[in-house]
Parts: C-alpha cells; structure tokens; sequence
C-alpha cells in the first residue's frame, strides 16, 4: 500500500484504493459478482494472484467481507458506489469516445452480458438459446443458454437449436452495451441484425438490462 505522508482524509482514501485494479474489483462487488472466478473472468488482464492480494487488502481495510466463498461489500464498501458511479458520469462526460482495439475483448463483453440478462422477458418460463455471431476477431462465436434460474456462456454449439442470431461488430456490440449506440438505432442502421422467432426478437432489448454505466452515458450524450 502506498503511503503519501499527508494527514488528509483524501490521502488516506487514496492509501486504500488508489492500487491499480482496486477500484475496478469494488466496481465489479458493487454489480453483482461475488466469487472470485467471477471478478477474474470480469478482469482477464488482471492475474489472478495480484486479485487475491487486492482482495485480500480490501477485506482488511473492511470494505469487504468473505465467507463461505463469496466476496460482498461492508457498509463502508457500499457507500463507495456514489464515487464509483461519480466516476462514470465524469468519465461519460469528459473521457469517453468511441472504443479503441485495446478494449474490446470479445470473451469479457459477452461474461457482462451474460450477466444482464432478464430471463423474465422472454415470457413463458423456457429455454432460449443466443447466438452472438462477430463480424471479426480471434473468437467469433458465443452462445448464451438462457432459462428461468440461470444463464450459461458458451464457447462451443451446446447442442440446442438456436432462438435468436445476433450479427454485429463487436465495436458497435460494445457501445450499444454502455449505451453510446441506441439499440433501435443500430438495428436501424443494419449495425446489429437479429433474426429468430419473432416474439423473442423483440423481447431482446428488454432482456438486455446494458451496463450499469449505461445510463450516464445516455445522459451524458443528451447533455453534449
């Protein structure tokens, strides 16, 4: 931990959370994930060994606790949300632009998405089966097996016939995930076809919940 040698309550915040990844992890707590092989699937740059430091860190600073496997913020981890979520709307407003090769990766796109699926939109209670076809890159693929009680990620065909094609550029899947590109308005302009059964065609913008960051993007948009 970095110590500044400033008797400031700024820079003992900074002592606690000014580590690269830090604030990322308590992002990634504050929206849901709570194991570790989920916060290391959300951050893939990050080696495994520097999150459990990090995590270890935070859990003796009591931001966090761990019990019976799972990672959840304390109250005071909690009351981090309106500075991380500060930072998305500064960062919407003032650092924000169109993605660089650098930050799309595929694999971690698709782990949120997986995450932000509202099985209920669909209707009945059944299986609907995603395919995400990528217009380039290394994988190009990926399935998301979608039930009641569960949302399952796939590399491979799992073997059901498929509901719902997506065929978009990751570039244009990425910003319409954080809410840069309108959904309608990349469906309008052919930047994202979605074919299937027609019902679940349409519930699939209902089904995406988009990133939380979403909506200061929108609204930072609105405002430029």
């Amino acid at each position: 931990m970095a110590r500044y040698g400033q008797y400031c309550p700024i820079t003992r915040s900074l002592e606690l959370l000014g580590d690269r990844w830090t604030l990322l992890i308590v992002r990634d707590l504050l929206v849901g994930a709570e194991r570790f092989n989920e916060l290391a699937r959300g951050l893939p740059r990050l080696s495994r060994g520097l999150l459990s430091k990090r995590l270890d860190h935070l859990v003796r600073a009591g931001l966090v606790e761990h019990h019976d496997g799972r990672y959840r913020v304390t109250q005071a981890g909690e009351e981090l949300r309106p500075l991380v979520f500060g930072l998305a709307e500064w960062g919407a407003r003032w650092a924000f632009g169109e993605p660089r090769p650098d930050e799309l990766d595929a694999t971690v796109l698709m782990w949120w998405i997986r995450g932000g699926i509202d099985a209920k939109a669909f209707g009945e209670p059944r299986r609907v089966v995603l395919q995400f076809r990528f217009v380039e890159g290394r994988r190009r693929l990926y399935w998301l097996v979608v039930t009641p009680t569960d949302v399952s990620l796939c590399f491979t065909d799992p073997g059901f016939d498929v509901d719902v094609t997506v065929d978009v550029g990751l570039d244009v899947l990425y910003q319409v995930w954080v809410g840069r590109i309108g959904y309608g308005e990349a469906v309008r302009d052919r930047l994202l076809v979605v074919t299937g059964e027609r019902s679940l065609v349409r519930a699939l913008p209902r089904a995406l919940q988009f990133s939380p960051v979403a909506p200061y993007v929108r609204r930072a948009a609105a405002v430029d």
